[in-house]
C-alpha cells in the first residue's frame, strides 16, 4: 500500500515509525514531516492545512490510505476533502471532529447521550461568564472552547485568578478565535487517564490506558504545556476498568455520533478523571494523543496499517489488535523558554546513540546543512520500553522502561534543553 501520514510532530514520527514496520507497506510519505520522519519515510513539502494540495498529491501518488495526525487539519475538513476524492482516510470528518474542535459542542453532545462529565456552563459574553463565576459554589476549570494546542485550559486557585483567566481568553484573546466561547466547568478531583481507541464508527478496540504529564515542571508544577511525557499502560486503570469505560463512555460516544449522522472513523481519545464517584470525561480528542502515541506505538504488536485500513473499510471487528506485555515511557525534551517564547536553530547532538529498546521521536526539528536543529517548543520525545519479561503492568517493567528512556535522554544535548525528571513516577507508586 501507498500510505500518507499528515503532520509534523512527535506523534506523526511515532506513527510513521510503526507504519514502516508493516509488510503491507510499499511507500510511505509524511506531509510535511520533520527531520525524524525523513529517516523512515519520504517527507513532502505540503502544509498539513493545505487540503487542495494534499488531495492533489494523494491522487498523483495513488495513495491507498491517509492517516491524519493533528487535530487542526481534521477540524479544517481534510478528511472530507480526501474522501470526496475517493481516498480512504483514518480520521474523522469535520462534523465528527467537533467533539474536539468545540468544547461547547462536546459538552452538549455528552449531555444528550448521558455520557458522564462535570457540571458546566458555556458563555460567549464576558460579563455573563464573570457573573456565573462570582455565583458558582464549587471550584472551577476555565476552558477556551476551540482548539488551543492543549494550552487553553486554566485551573484557577481563586476567584481573582478565575476572572483573570476569563480576561486572558475573552478580552486579551490569548488563544485567538478558540476563545470566542468559554466553558466553565466544575473542577474534579482524582487521577487523570487517557483512553484512546481505534474505531470504524461501530466497533471499538481500546489501546492500553496512558497517563500524560501536562505541567512543565516536576511534581506537576508550572504552566500547562502540550505534554511533557507519558507512560502506558497506566496501573490505575486495569483491564477490567478499561472494559467498563469502553462500555460506558467510548461505545455510547461512537453510537451517538453515528446516530446523529456523523460517524467517527479514526482514533477516539477520551481524557478521563477517575473520581470517587466514577469516571468523568474531561475532554474528547479526535486523534491520537501526543505524547501518548510515543509510548503506545512501541507496545503495539499488530500491524498499524492493517488496523487503520480496517477502520476505513468497516472491518475492525475482523482484526486482532494485540499489545505487548510490559510498559513504555516517553520523555519530552523541550526548548528553553517553552511553553513561552523560545529560540530555534540549536544543533542537536547524540541522536544516533540509542539502544535497541529506546527510540527518539522527533517533534520540533528540521535539517539545516546536514545537521538536525531545533524548530519548535517540544523538540524530541525519547521513548524506552520493557516488553521482554512476563511483567505485564508491574512496577519493575515500568521502572526498567523509565531507566531506558532517561538513559537515552542522557545521550542527547542541545543548548537550553529542558525536561521533567519524574515522568512515570506515579505509575511506580500506583503499581505497588
Amino acid at each position: 500500500m501507498h500510505i500518507l501520514i499528515i503532520g509534523s510532530g512527535g506523534r506523526e514520527h511515532a506513527l510513521a515509525w510503526k507504519a514502516a514496520q508493516s509488510p503491507r507497506l510499499t511507500q510511505l510519505f509524511v506531509a510535511p514531516g520533520n527531520a525524524g520522519t525523513a529517516s523512515v519515510a519520504q517527507n513532502v513539502a505540503i502544509s498539513a492545512d493545505d487540503n487542495a494540495a494534499l488531495v492533489a498529491f494523494a491522487r498523483e501518488k495513488q495513495i491507498d490510505l491517509v492517516i491524519v495526525g493533528p487535530e487542526v487539519p481534521l477540524a479544517n475538513g481534510v478528511s472530507d476533502a480526501l474522501r470526496a476524492a475517493g481516498v480512504r482516510v483514518f480520521g474523522p470528518s469535520r462534523a465528527a471532529a467537533q467533539l474536539e474542535s468545540s468544547k461547547t459542542f462536546s459538552k452538549a453532545f455528552m449531555a444528550r447521550h448521558h455520557i458522564p462529565t462535570a457540571r458546566y456552563a458555556t458563555f460567549a459574553e464576558f460579563g455573563a461568564a464573570r457573573d456565573f463565576l462570582r455565583a458558582a459554589d464549587y471550584p472551577v476549570v476555565i476552558k477556551a472552547s476551540g482548539l488551543a494546542a492543549g494550552k487553553g485550559v486554566i485551573v484557577p486557585a481563586s476567584l481573582a485568578e478565575a476572572e483573570a483567566a476569563l480576561d486572558r481568553i475573552m478580552i486579551a484573546r490569548e488563544f485567538g478565535a478558540a476563545g470566542d466561547e468559554v466553558v466553565i466547568e466544575e473542577r474534579l478531583e482524582g487521577e487523570e487517564v487517557s483512553l484512546i481507541a481505534f474505531t470504524d464508527g461501530i466497533t471499538i478496540k481500546p489501546m492500553p490506558p496512558a497517563q500524560d504529564h501536562k505541567r512543565l515542571l516536576d511534581d506537576d508544577r508550572g504552566p500547562n504545556t502540550g505534554g511533557m511525557g507519558a507512560y502506558a499502560p497506566a496501573p490505575i486503570c486495569p483491564p477490567a476498568l478499561v472494559a467498563e469505560l469502553t462500555r460506558a463512555i467510548l461505545q455510547p460516544t461512537v453510537d451517538g455520533l453515528r446516530a446523529e449522522g456523523t460517524p467517527f472513523v479514526g482514533a477516539l481519545y477520551a481524557g478521563l478523571m477517575l473520581t470517587r464517584d466514577g469516571a468523568r470525561v474531561l475532554e474528547f480528542n479526535c486523534r491520537f494523543g501526543d505524547p501518548e502515541t510515543q509510548a503506545l506505538m512501541p507496545l503495539l504488536d499488530s500491524d498499524l496499517i492493517e488496523i487503520a485500513d480496517a477502520c476505513t473499510t468497516g472491518r475492525l471487528d475482523k482484526v486482532d489488535v494485540r499489545w505487548k506485555r510490559g510498559a513504555a515511557v516517553c520523555i519530552v525534551i523541550a526548548s528553553g523558554g517553552y511553553p513561552g517564547e523560545y529560540e530555534s536553530g540549536k544543533e542537536i547532538h547524540g541522536l544516533d546513540a540509542m539502544s535497541d529498546d529506546c527510540v527518539v521521536f522527533h517533534a520540533g526539528t528540521k535539517m539545516v546543512n546536514g545537521k538536525v536543529v531545533t524548530a519548535g517548543g517540544r523538540v524530541l520525545g525519547v521513548s524506552g520500553w520493557e516488553t521482554d519479561r512476563e511483567t505485564d503492568m508491574k512496577a519493575d517493567a515500568i521502572k526498567r522502561a523509565i531507566r531506558k528512556a532517561y538513559a537515552g535522554l542522557g545521550k542527547i544535548e542541545f543548548s537550553g534543553m529542558q525536561y521533567r525528571a519524574d515522568i512515570g513516577k506515579r505509575a511506580i507508586v500506583a503499581s505497588k
